[in-house]
């Protein structure tokens, strides 16, 4: 029988979310054709990567796999050429990141490879092909190339933080708040606080780190620990909160923060990753950690 994918948590990304490939990148956006930046990346085929945005995320998600069950699945999903996908593998030996699959497009759009694999995250440092994933169906973000990367700290714990609406709910109040103010807004959530919010891009994901959560014993050397980080504040937390129990999923942390800058209390909790729709909050995090905009939503309209 042909191997499957299927009750695994399935991560795909692009090289350049893994790894710091932000110098060849330049090479390659500098030329009229991808020769060069073929040629580069082939002389340094023996040169490991620095980690890139997405290292600390996936170096803990494989962790999962480490008692000898097939948890995480991670691809790499690139518009790279197979000659330079070579350095991407090499590169991940070097780093004992243990990958065996990948789509390497030469500059057409990967996002179309994502629902073979059943992807619950894609995650690239290419707008656009975000943005088709997002349309799609599928969970997806930008990576800040700028993000601060720390592989070291806090090894035994992956730390996933969500922005609310846009992200893991829907726009629908997100379009109140931004056509009709925040007094509109509040009045809004109270009038609707039984009805649950739409599911928004990265339920999905949400969902999947849950199964995950409940699958693993003593013998996975990591733990995962999710929050919920966003601008609502009371009365409008509430809603949120019964929206996520009405779906059977939890996080193991809130902060209802009513417009305050994210980054200080980001820095307090250090994700491995943070997904956001609006890049000042990105721009924010980044400062402290990995972080991803999720290009959907009223305010990316």
């Amino acid at each position: 029988m042909p191997a499957t994918l299927d009750n695994k948590l399935v991560v795909a990304l692009s090289s350049r979310a893994l790894f710091d490939f932000e110098e060849e990148n330049r090479v390659f956006e500098s030329e009229t054709d991808d020769h060069p930046y073929m040629q580069l990346q082939l002389e340094r085929l023996n040169q490991a990567a620095r980690p890139g945005v997405a290292f600390p995320l996936v170096k803990k998600l494989l962790a999962f796999n480490a008692d000898g069950e097939h948890r995480v699945e991670i691809v790499i999903l690139s518009r790279n050429d197979p000659v330079s996908g070579l350095r991407v593998f090499r590169s991940a030996e070097e780093s004992g990141l243990k990958l065996g699959r990948g789509v390497f497009t030469r500059g057409r759009a990967p996002y179309r490879f994502l629902n073979p694999l059943g992807a619950h995250l894609f995650l690239s440092a290419n707008a656009e092909d975000v943005r088709k994933a997002l349309e799609a169906g599928f969970p997806a973000a930008q990576v800040f190339a700028h993000s601060h990367v720390d592989t070291e700290r806090h090894a035994d714990e992956l730390r996933i933080a969500f922005d609310g609406d846009a992200v893991l709910f829907s726009d629908e109040a997100e379009r109140v708040y931004q056509q009709e103010g925040l007094a509109r807004f509040h009045a809004h959530e109270r009038a609707h606080l039984a009805r649950p919010l739409p599911p928004g891009p990265f339920k999905p994901l949400l969902e999947a780190l849950q199964r995950l959560q409940g699958t693993t014993g003593a013998s996975v050397p990591v733990r995962l620990r999710t929050a919920l980080v966003t601008a609502r504040s009371a009365p409008a937390h509430e809603r949120a909160i019964r929206t996520l129990m009405d779906w059977g999923v939890s996080v193991d942390e809130a902060m209802f923060l009513g417009g305050l800058e994210k980054g200080p209390f980001l820095a307090e909790f250090e994700p491995d990753f943070f997904f956001d729709d609006l890049i000042g909050h990105c721009d924010s995090a980044a400062r402290v950690g990995p972080a991803g905009h999720v290009i959907s939503g009223v305010t990316n309209s």
